[in-house]
C-alpha cells in the first residue's frame, strides 16, 4: 500500500523506499482471450493465471513496480514493455504484486524457477536476457508457489495485494 511518505509500505509496517532495487512479480488472474503483444504479435492465454516476473535494478528501482500497478489502474501512457500490454487488457487482473529488495540481479533465476513449476508464455519479457520467458501460465492461484521460488532464491518477500490504493 502506499504510504503519506510516497514509499511502499510492507505489511510488517516497515518501508522500502521505490528507490530501493529489486525483483518483483506481477500475478494476474485473467479470462481466456488472444491480445496483440507488441512485436510479439498475438497470443492466445487460457483462463487461469499468470505471474510476470520483473528486474527493479534500474534507476527508479521499485518505483518501476508502483508504475505498473498504475498503468493497471488506468493512470499510464501507450504500452512501452511487453506487460504493459496485458496491464492494459480488460481481460487481466493485477491481484498481488510481490517484491524483494537486492541489488542483485536475480529477476532470471526468479524467472527458471517459475518455468519449473509455470507454462512458459514463449519470447514474453525476456528480450534482454537468454530466459525462454518471464511470463508463466498456472491453473491455480501462484502466490504460494512464487513466494517459494523467491525465498528459494534468498529472497524476503513481501506483498501488496489491494493494487487499486496506489
Amino acid at each position: 500500500m502506499r504510504g503519506r511518505t510516497g514509499t511502499l509500505q510492507r505489511p510488517s509496517g516497515s518501508l522500502t523506499q521505490d528507490m530501493d532495487k529489486g525483483v518483483y512479480a506481477l500475478v494476474f488472474q485473467n479470462r481466456a482471450c488472444q491480445v496483440v503483444i507488441g512485436a510479439l504479435g498475438m497470443i492466445s492465454f487460457p483462463h487461469g493465471w499468470h505471474v510476470y516476473c520483473g528486474s527493479a535494478l534500474g534507476p527508479g528501482g521499485l518505483s518501476r513496480a508502483t508504475r505498473h500497478i498504475r498503468v493497471a489502474n488506468g493512470r499510464g501512457g501507450k504500452p512501452h514493455w511487453h506487460i504493459d500490454y496485458l496491464l492494459t487488457d480488460p481481460h487481466f487482473h493485477l491481484t498481488a504484486v510481490l517484491c524483494a529488495t537486492t541489488p542483485l540481479p536475480l529477476e532470471c533465476m526468479v524467472a527458471r524457477g517459475l518455468c519449473a513449476s509455470g507454462t512458459p508464455v514463449s519470447g514474453f519479457g525476456c528480450s534482454d536476457c537468454h530466459c525462454l520467458s518471464h511470463l508463466f501460465f498456472f491453473r491455480e492461484h501462484p502466490c504460494l508457489e512464487v513466494k517459494r521460488v523467491m525465498k528459494e532464491s534468498n529472497l524476503a518477500v513481501w506483498s501488496i495485494h489491494n493494487t487499486q490504493t496506489i
